[in-house]
């Protein structure tokens, strides 16, 4: 009898008929998923994922779990992404400067061209602001101010080659005004510069100082994005101010490790779309400072290179680098 058994189970295998499974695949997602953050904790990029991750987890069935991995502006978050397991257990949070920018002056760790875009989250649109000292209250004045006294005023950034920085040295190159670069290691100490009038300028997000330009501690001159922004409305944009090309923003949203199957990625790009199409969740982000878009995988990834391309020649002619 034992015999017989041990001949019918050979003839099905032999015969390419597979023997029971134990149990079947388990459907992703399957345990709770790592998000990881590529900046410290407190942050507008930390808060913004902060801010996704109930909704999101809620649509996916699964807890979403913030791992900050700060670092080497943004680019140890990033590699640690980049290289985990494809295995939709981790994803991270793609920042710009770490995708579109330091990698045009120095050797990153990851492949740029490898990264597994999933969806844009948000559009933070650049604020160009002031100390309130300054007579300026226009960005035209600003300009003018800056060409009779060339070399008078400072402008801060979160670092070299951030988008702060490099979003100053397009008004540079766009105006032609003389304006010292300083940069600081990260947008709070940025902020707080301005705030002291250590520096007169600062080009930054508009979540890094939303609160203090409410409340009149900083004076905002233009938002350089393509529209009006909603939480700052009554601030011109750097087109109706008169510089139509110093267009400004910070693009976040969520990619995977290289390798990860598309059928998960699309899941949770759908996942994020959903939760972004909630009015609540929309309200909480614009209070942040951010603009919630969701966008296809290929969506991103155009957006992303366009970006990498379009700073790579503003940092050849700046001539900039991380000294």
């Amino acid at each position: 009898m034992k015999k017989a058994t041990a001949l019918t189970v050979a003839a099905m295998i032999l015969g390419g008929v597979a023997a029971p499974a134990t149990h079947a695949a388990q459907p992703w997602p399957s345990q709770p998923i790592r998000l990881i953050v590529p900046y410290p904790p407190g942050g507008s990029v930390d808060n913004l994922a902060r801010l996704l991750a109930p909704s999101l987890g809620e649509r996916l069935g699964q807890t979403i779990v913030i791992e900050n991995k700060a670092g080497a502006s943004g680019t140890i978050g990033v590699d640690a992404t980049v290289r985990a397991a494809p295995d939709g257990n981790t994803f991270g949070f793609g920042v710009p400067g770490a995708i579109t920018g330091l990698p045009h002056v120095m050797k990153v760790p990851y492949d740029v061209s490898k990264i597994q875009y999933v969806s844009l989250v948000a559009r933070i649109p650049q604020v160009i602001m002031v100390n309130p000292s300054l007579p300026d209250t226009t960005l035209a004045a600003f300009v003018e101010s800056a060409k009779k006294q060339p070399g008078k005023y400072n402008y801060g950034s979160a670092g070299n080659v951030t988008t702060p920085h490099l979003g100053g040295e397009l008004l540079k190159q766009q105006t032609g005004i003389d304006i010292m670069h300083v940069p600081y290691k990260g947008a709070a100490p940025a902020v707080t510069a301005l705030l002291s009038n250590e520096v007169q300028m600062f080009p930054g997000d508009a979540s890094a100082a939303l609160g203090f330009i409410k409340a009149g501690k900083l004076r905002a001159l233009a938002v350089a994005s393509p529209e009006r922004f909603e939480g700052l409305p009554d601030v011109p944009t750097t087109k109706e101010a008169g510089f139509p090309g110093i267009i400004v923003e910070s693009n976040y949203g969520v990619i995977a490790p290289t390798g990860t199957p598309k059928d998960i990625v699309d899941k949770m790009s759908d996942a994020i779309a959903k939760s972004l199409a909630d009015p609540v969740l929309k309200q909480k982000m614009i209070d942040q400072g951010a603009i919630p878009v969701a966008t296809t995988p290929d969506a991103y990834r155009t957006l992303m290179e366009a970006e990498s391309k379009k700073w790579g020649e503003v940092i050849k002619r700046g001539k900039l680098g991380l000294q």
